[in-house]
């Protein structure tokens, strides 16, 4: 079996990892408080395409965490990229937020429901049946359909929200057409990312706690995976799953000497 590069540069999950229902997860400020000491490059990522990394920043701040700006990488970023890089300047008719219509304007992207290119469906807090019937008849007329994250569900304080995963499904089911989903599991998050920082993935290593997602979205893009266990995984999960991550730890704590 061939030996790993040593781990020069870390990404990791936000939710279940650092924090916990708006809550800092014990170790998570000494980790990165290392890693900025350090000097080597690191990632925090997000499916949630809500917030811009400006908002994510201050939001961590307030609870302690200072994750630098250039430091935040989203489903939203990740999609702005890959659209970018599909078809620069094109148009699209976006379901979403801040973080998504900020990235796609930043890119250049003209945000139109008249004939655009791609329908860009994201997380937002209240999806609008007139905007779901407009991006339905938009893709019958032919414009593809892209989602930021296939995430059926999001975390409330009163339970379970729908997700954009859920929402795509309606409009599948409308349409016959399937979105090609940008973020985690698609490894194209996680490479995007690395080249956002310039690193490679034989000397990275992803820390998440979601085996659909983190774990095989690292795994899938060559890196290192770490899986902790402060949030939707538990232990026992794991053989349920036919991959399994590099490693398990108990929670980001566990890595801080590692740095």
């Amino acid at each position: 079996m061939s030996t790993r590069k040593p781990i020069e540069s870390w990404l990791t999950d936000m939710d279940g990892v650092l924090i916990h229902e708006g809550t800092p997860i014990p170790g998570a400020d000494a980790f990165l408080k290392r890693l900025k000491e350090s000097g080597k490059p690191f990632l925090v990522l997000t499916n949630n395409s809500i917030y811009t990394p400006r908002d994510l920043h201050a939001r961590l701040s307030r609870m302690g965490l200072d994750v630098p700006v250039a430091n935040i990488w989203t489903s939203a970023l990740a999609t702005a990229k890959f659209l970018d890089d599909q078809r620069p300047g094109g148009t699209a008719y976006v379901i979403g937020e801040a973080g998504l219509t900020t990235a796609l304007h930043d890119i250049g992207y003209v945000l139109t429901d008249v004939e655009p290119d791609y329908v860009v469906l994201g997380e937002t807090r209240t999806y609008s049946f007139e905007a779901l019937t407009k991006a339905i008849r938009l893709i019958n007329g032919g414009a593809r359909f892209i989602a930021t994250n296939p995430d059926e569900t999001g975390p409330s304080a009163e339970g379970a929200l729908p997700a954009t995963g859920s929402v795509a499904a309606l409009i599948t089911k409308a349409t016959g057409k399937d979105p090609y989903f940008v973020g985690k599991p698609n490894p194209l998050m996680m490479r995007a990312g690395l080249n956002a920082i310039g690193v490679h993935s034989e000397s990275s290593a992803m820390i998440g706690d979601r085996m659909d997602t983190d774990v095989l979205a690292g795994l899938e893009a060559g890196m290192e995976t770490v899986l902790v266990l402060t949030g939707l995984t538990a232990e026992a999960d794991i053989d349920r799953y036919p991959f399994r991550p590099s490693r398990v730890v108990n929670s980001i704590a566990d890595l801080v000497e590692e740095i």
